[in-house]
């Protein structure tokens, strides 16, 4: 039986109380402990029950329970001033001096990702790229960047996952209820829900926006579930990452035209849009299409003003990981688009196509986002070199150093993952205003004060607290498992508080070898009974519903823990998520990390952990391979890469033992007269004093806002100006090069030809060129040169643009100076690439000439 009408009760706060709205629907609450305190004290119980969700938790307690709080003349004044703090926290400004006057005026940042993880109580995220996006918003607000977020309301989330009596992997998807949760509905002059349009495949589509308060940051998630629309449609965004391929293209047109649509509707205009993964790329078509139509533009013209002021982060270091779409199932979306475009269909499938030419080849949303933006990255050092090698060929004639894809480091916001007591600390010794600047190297140094005795105290508190966790929670899914009476007896009793505890706790997927400990049991054995210095490990993390073999990961450390010795001190925690993993990253002594190199793009819980004072014992790849020293942490293997993974692993296996056995133990349970392990604790410091200040998320936004948002949203608005003056001056210019680029030559190439030269000295280069209809200002000419090897290849570049120096018979002369200021193997060349003060990316026109003839 079905209700006629449904209604929703909300809670009757006092007058006195009614601030804590405020404090509940704005996820501030997530990264400042006394907001989170506060709730906590209301009830304590129902603060866990309700899974941190002070929505929820306001929603279940008591009108009696609210008017006693009313009472509590403390609590109240507690709840004015968190109130007020938060007010003056959103209403502040330009927080960080050296970055807010860098900003152009004008400036407004749409950062658009699939998913979104802010707290446990908003299951709308899968795992790192969600966590990832998360602390992005959290670092733009607090540094005040005008940014507002983009994604999708999921109704269903992510699984929970739930092991059987095999240990086999099993999946549940609850629904959430929003109404419950931190979020609030965007509605229209009238108050009616905020609504927008889409044409599905010549279905109309409504979708309303719910929007989530982020301290100063508002993002926007847009949601199908209408009874308006028709169940196919409907259940769009009812699962993230849930569905077929067309289910799959449907989410990525609703959240990347969809989100464009709510910005416009809003309001909002932004000068940069963020792609965070491939995923919101149709954006791109959307605001070409806007931009044409609304200031009567072509498409060529509104494709530069788009691509300008467009960024892209991918993260996936595999081919099969980034999303492609059949060209018929893409048409079937997209043909009638194309004709509002004013391209042919098969233009825009070339803008998803690696080969333009190719008719089979499926479209791409990470090939349409390279093509399409100005500035793009992977998320380390190592991810990007990778990158560049994957992405290589939509640039075919460019040399893979030169491909247009940078790298950022990926970082953590520090502040929603240290633990409350280090959050003390942190408050005690590096100052009440650490949390606004947590790049800075001089609030680190403060790690140095703390006392040994005080720092140590507080880990052996977390590690306690985290066993405490681990036997409810082990005990837990014992007895919804239907395990025997004994065995979850036992359970209060599985490891050790006092024992060296590593964590290994991330998404099962194949290539992070999570059972990589497991290919020499008796060494293992050896390890946790060692009756001087115990080892103990705990494993968590979920494998996708289709990964079969991380699943079988899952169920071998299952069935390895049930065995004797290791049923103390191995232990498998089911459903790994935000809330887990807080205890897990405080608690641990050290975390270990071994993908196989370099399939990690970065891997950011290390640097979470790092945070709380814990030691990385990892393979170099993704962040570790740029922030590992000896000093720091562990490093398993050398970076060397292998062409046979069953060597690999044999061999990674036991470098991860050596370390364990002669480093990292030994390490541990060195202890001075008071029991305290000085060495390891300075080996804490130093990694946190170098590191913390590296790989953290505001260091992370303001590297986006100094070399990517700030030149973009300039670019933008030069473009913009003059009703799009700059747009048509770029867009006729572009067409100008693209018929006259054949006439361009480079004649020849002289300099000094001597086989040795002094550092110090300089060698004249001159390149003879003949441009034809083109002029100077149309091309950049650049002196191309660096460290060889010894088969004449490049190993290293730099360009110094050369300059005109004469006209000879209709030819020009250009000229530069190569530098000579390193000793070793060098060599030149000279290459011509288009040029226009306005261009943003050149390496997107695919236009290149170089004096040989070919790519160096």
């Amino acid at each position: 039986m079905k209700a006629i009408h449904q209604y929703h009760v909300v809670p009757r706060l006092p007058e006195a109380l009614v601030r804590l709205k405020t404090l509940a629907y704005n996820f501030y609450f997530s990264w400042h402990p006394p907001v989170t305190r506060l709730f906590q004290r209301m009830n304590p119980q129902l603060w866990d029950e309700c899974g941190r969700n002070p929505v929820l938790m306001l929603g279940r307690l008591s009108q009696e329970r609210l008017e006693e709080l009313a009472a509590d003349s403390g609590f109240v004044s507690e709840v004015e001033r968190l109130g007020a703090e938060i007010e003056a926290y959103v209403l502040k400004v330009n927080v960080t001096e050296h970055l807010g006057p860098l900003t152009p005026p004008g400036t407004q940042i749409a950062y658009f990702s699939a998913e979104f993880g802010l707290d446990e109580c908003l299951p709308i995220y899968s795992g790192g790229l969600g966590i990832l996006s998360g602390d992005h918003l959290k670092s733009a607000s607090d540094l005040a960047l005008p940014l507002c977020g983009v994604g999708l309301m999921y109704r269903k989330g992510y699984f929970h996952q739930y092991l059987n009596a095999d240990g086999w992997q099993q999946e549940s998807t609850p629904v959430n209820d929003f109404l419950t949760m931190p979020v609030e509905p965007v509605r229209d002059q009238d108050g009616r829900p905020f609504t927008i349009h889409l044409d599905l495949a010549g279905e109309d589509v409504a979708v309303i926006v719910w929007r989530v308060k982020v301290g100063r940051i508002d993002s926007y998630l847009l949601c199908t579930n209408l009874a308006e629309n028709s169940p196919s449609v409907r259940d769009t965004t009812d699962q993230l990452y849930g569905g077929d391929r067309e289910m799959r293209l449907r989410q990525e047109i609703v959240l990347g035209v969809g989100g464009v649509r709510v910005l416009e509707a809003l309001g909002l205009n932004p000068t940069v849009i963020h792609l965070n993964e491939g995923h919101s790329a149709f954006s791109i078509l959307e605001r070409i299409n806007v931009y044409k139509n609304r200031y009567d533009l072509s498409f060529d013209a509104a494709r530069e003003v788009v691509t300008a002021s467009t960024v892209f982060t991918t993260h996936t270091p595999v081919p099969a990981g980034n999303d492609v779409f059949e060209p018929g199932l893409f048409l079937k979306y997209f043909e009638p688009y194309a004709a509002q475009m004013g391209i042919s269909p098969k233009v825009l499938l070339g803008y998803g196509r690696i080969n333009p030419r190719d008719d089979q080849e499926p479209f791409g949303m990470t090939t349409l986002a390279l093509r399409l933006t100005a500035k793009a990255n992977g998320v380390s050092r190592l991810h990007g070199r990778v990158s560049r090698r994957m992405w290589q060929n939509i640039w075919p004639r460019h040399p893979v150093e030169d491909i247009p894809i940078s790298s950022i480091t990926n970082g953590v916001h520090i502040a929603s993952w240290i633990s409350p007591e280090m959050h003390t600390v942190f408050e005690r010794y590096l100052g009440p205003g650490w949390m606004e600047d947590p790049d800075n190297v001089r609030v680190w140094e403060g790690i140095d004060s703390i006392p040994d005795a005080e720092m140590w105290r507080t880990h052996e508190l977390r590690r306690e607290r985290l066993v405490a966790k681990a036997r409810v929670h082990l005990r837990q899914q014992l007895q919804a498992r239907g395990a025997p009476e004994a065995e979850v007896r036992a359970a209060t009793e599985v490891l050790n508080p006092d024992c060296l505890t590593i964590g290994f706790a991330r998404r099962f997927a194949t290539y992070k070898r999570a059972v990589l400990l497991l290919r020499d049991v008796e060494r293992l054995k050896r390890l946790i009974t060692n009756p001087k210095s115990p080892v103990q490990f705990i494993f968590a993390g979920k494998a996708h519903p289709q990964d079969h073999e991380g699943k079988e990961f899952i169920k071998r450390i299952v069935h390895l823990v049930r065995e004797e010795p290791f049923r103390r001190r191995v232990v498998f925690l089911e459903d790994y998520d935000f809330g887990l993993a807080r205890h897990l990253l405080a608690g641990c002594d050290v975390w270990l990390n071994n993908p196989r190199r370099p399939l990690e793009a970065c891997g950011t819980s290390g640097m979470k952990a790092l945070a709380n004072g814990v030691l990385n014992l990892s393979v170099l790849d993704g962040w570790w391979d740029e922030a590992y020293h000896p000093d720091l942490g562990w490093a398993i293997g050398h970076g060397e890469e292998y062409d046979d993974p069953e060597l690999q692993d044999h061999i990674e296996c036991q470098d991860l033992y050596n370390h364990l056995e002669q480093d990292v133990v030994p390490l541990f349970y060195d202890r001075n007269h008071d029991g305290v392990p000085r060495r390891w604790l300075a080996k804490v410091r130093q990694s946190m004093r170098r590191l913390c200040p590296q790989f953290n998320a505001h260091r992370m936004v303001e590297q986006y806002a100094r070399e990517f948002y700030f030149p973009c949203s300039q670019r933008f608005l030069e473009l913009t100006a003059n009703d799009m003056a700059g747009a048509r001056d770029l867009a006729a210019w572009r067409s100008k090069i693209m018929v006259h680029w054949n006439e361009v030559k480079i004649l020849g190439v002289e300099a000094e030809r001597v086989e040795e030269k002094m550092v110090g000295e300089e060698v004249d280069v001159h390149a003879t060129v003949i441009l034809g209809a083109l002029e100077p200002g149309d091309v950049s000419v650049d002196l191309y040169f660096g460290l060889m090897s010894t088969d004449g290849q490049f190993l290293e570049r730099e360009t110094r643009l050369m300059a005109v120096e004469s006209v000879q018979d209709g030819a020009y002369v250009f000229a530069a100076k190569l530098p000579i200021d390193r000793v070793g193997r060098f060599g030149f060349t000279v290459r011509i690439m288009p040029g226009h003060e306005r261009l943003m990316n050149p390496h997107n026109t695919n236009l290149l000439i170089w004096a040989s003839g070919e790519a160096p």
